[in-house]
């Protein structure tokens, strides 16, 4: 009886340390797998500032990627993988920005941050790091009264192009930076190579205006039908045809050039421009008085406009 009651025992001694075995081992796991639950969760919203600017870069969230950049060159003053995003950054700001102040410091910053990367950058990042530092100049140059930036532009957009770097907006840049220069062949021979690559109306006009800078206003005149031709943009429309008329001016075709001036003002009667080219007109046909009034016309409209201010002087 004693020895069965002691088997009994026994079994129930085996069931309850067996039972607190599985017990301990449930707890354990459920332990582990909070613990475990916890660190996947910090780490998935805890992402370094290195992750978090090329997830933002990514998204185009440029605003975020120049402050987490900012934020992280607290600490880390001279991190070329910050440093880069900040600049970048900087760049597609300044270009957002309405505020001339505040996109000129942008642009600096934008340079002065892709200079110091490129010091000693990969050599598989040179190439693009000279086409940001190029824009950048471009755009310094844009808002900046004088042309100072316009060969800084010239000379790193060429350093991206030899590289191998393959942007289509590049010949766009350098014939406009040539143009800011007075390197009429030079821009003419760039935006030709935009118009190859991409074909528009604004690059038509730029084109026309070079042709027609560099003396050669039969070819300008070519492209300028083919704004008007292909150009849903109004402005566009009667910038080509005021520089029409005043090529009819220099060939002496006086009658085509008024035609074109009277046209002008039909769909757009504030154009100083307008007033001033039949101004022009009337005073190549010898009427005078017909064009002081045009040009007081285009004084009332534009009050510095400088070729009616001249003419106006000149006759006084």
């Amino acid at each position: 009886m004693k020895a069965a009651q002691r088997t009994v025992a026994k079994r129930k001694r085996r069931i309850v340390l067996k039972l607190f075995i599985f017990v301990f081992i449930v707890g354990v796991l459920s332990v582990a797998a909070y613990f475990l639950k916890s660190i996947i969760e910090t780490k998935k919203h805890s992402s370094t500032p290195l992750t978090v600017l090329y997830d933002e870069w990514n998204n185009k969230n440029y605003k975020i990627v120049h402050e987490t950049a900012s934020q992280f060159l607290e600490t880390d003053r001279f991190n070329k993988t910050a440093l880069m995003f900040q600049g970048y950054a900087a760049f597609y700001l300044a270009v957002a920005s309405t505020d001339n102040a505040n996109a000129q410091e942008l642009l600096d910053e934008a340079i002065n941050d892709i200079r110091i990367v490129l010091q000693d950058a990969k050599t598989t990042a040179v190439p693009q790091l000279e086409y940001m530092l190029g824009k950048s100049y471009f755009y310094k140059n844009v808002l900046s009264s004088y042309h100072y930036y316009s060969d800084l532009a010239i000379e790193h957009l060429l350093a991206s192009k030899n590289y191998g770097y393959e942007a289509d907006d590049i010949p766009e840049y350098l014939g406009l930076s040539y143009s800011a220069l007075g390197r009429l062949q030079e821009s003419i021979a760039a935006f030709t190579e935009a118009l190859s690559v991409r074909e528009s109306d604004v690059l038509l006009m730029s084109i026309a205006e070079q042709y027609y800078k560099s003396g050669q206003p039969k070819t300008a005149v070519q492209y300028l039908f083919r704004v008007n031709s292909v150009s849903q943009n109004e402005e566009l429309i009667l910038r080509s045809q005021t520089l029409l008329g005043q090529i009819y001016i220099d060939n002496e075709k006086y009658e085509d050039a008024r035609k074109i001036f009277e046209a002008i003002l039909e769909k757009e009667p504030n154009s100083a421009d307008a007033y001033y080219g039949l101004g022009v007109t009337y005073e190549k046909e010898g009427d005078l008085v017909k064009a002081r009034a045009e040009w007081r016309k285009a004084l009332r409209i534009q009050v510095n406009h400088a070729g009616a201010l001249n003419k106006m002087n000149s006759y006084k």
